[in-house]
């Protein structure tokens, strides 16, 4: 009886052991397979960043390290204020830093560079890496330049003294025989030439403060330019003056579009900064604070 105990105990021994084995080989594999998993993922988020191109390390610009970007001067409120682009105030230069903030660029990472309007969109090389300056997005522009996703959906309005013979026009046959002004190169010009079809030839000037001039001075009717210009110059500029109408959008809607020399790579990361302000609600904020209203009335046919 005691050898029959002794047997029976030897086999419960080997019974216990080999759990133990098994309990201890499941634990290594589990452990080795956790290991792994985790050397893997650290592998992928690796790979991951080395192949992301807007990883700030991966972004290709003019000046490395730095962001360089580009608008005219004078720099007009409310887009910019005190003709200052870096002092990040004004609707433009609160949207520019926050793009340069998405893309990893500190404000003092940021440089800024004079591009004389009409010569941002022309073909060639650029010495900045996106031009930020009421540059409406079009068919013809974007055969020779990139444009981002449109940042700003814009009208265009005209701009008179109360006195004007236009003050009271409320459809765009009464605008034709004005004498109206906008500055060359913009699609302010283009509204008036392709829109309004004026008996006159319009008044072309180099910049819009050569237009406000014109118009101060009675050398025309009026001045057509973009709704936010429209609102900021009645309001702050000129007394005894009106916005007198904006036009019905086009077709497509016109959008202002940061500029950026064509085939550049970098035009895929700014899309992707604009997308995710615009989602965050924070470009909203930014044209809120800057922005008049939208509710001056619309010219009829």
């Amino acid at each position: 009886m005691q050898r029959k105990s002794i047997r029976f105990a030897s086999v419960a021994s080997l019974a216990v052991a080999g759990l133990l084995l098994s309990a201890c080989s499941s634990s290594d594999d589990t452990a080795t397979e956790t290991a792994a998993t985790e050397t893997s993922m650290e592998e992928s988020a690796a790979e991951s960043a080395a192949t992301d191109e807007c990883a700030f390390e991966n972004l290709t610009t003019i000046s490395p390290g730095m962001l360089t970007i580009g608008t005219d001067t004078p720099a007009y409120p409310p887009y910019f204020v005190d003709d200052d682009p870096t002092n990040g105030e004004g609707f433009e230069s609160a949207v520019a830093y926050a793009v340069a903030s998405q893309l990893g660029f500190a404000p003092t990472d940021v440089k800024w560079e004079v591009v004389p309007f009409n010569t941002s969109y022309a073909p060639g090389d650029k010495n900045f890496d996106f031009d930020i300056n009421q540059i409406s997005i079009t068919p013809e522009r974007s055969e020779v330049v990139d444009f981002s996703d449109g940042y700003y959906t814009v009208n265009q309005a005209v701009v008179a003294f109360n006195d004007s013979a236009i003050a009271g026009a409320t459809t765009i046959a009464e605008l034709k025989e004005a004498k109206l002004g906008a500055q060359v190169g913009t699609t302010s010009l283009d509204f008036v030439t392709e829109v309004v079809q004026p008996t006159n030839e319009p008044y072309v000037f180099n910049d819009t403060n050569d237009a406000k001039s014109a118009l101060q001075n009675g050398q025309i009717d009026g001045i057509v330019v973009d709704l936010p210009t429209a609102y900021y110059v009645t309001a702050a500029e000129f007394d005894d003056s009106k916005i007198v109408g904006q036009f019905q959008a086009t077709a497509e809607g016109e959008e202002f579009g940061l500029l950026l020399q064509k085939g550049n790579p970098l035009v895929t990361c700014v899309n992707q900064a604009l997308t995710t302000l615009k989602d965050s609600g924070e470009l909203q904020e930014i044209q809120d604070a800057w922005l008049a209203g939208t509710t001056a009335p619309y010219f009829t046919e």
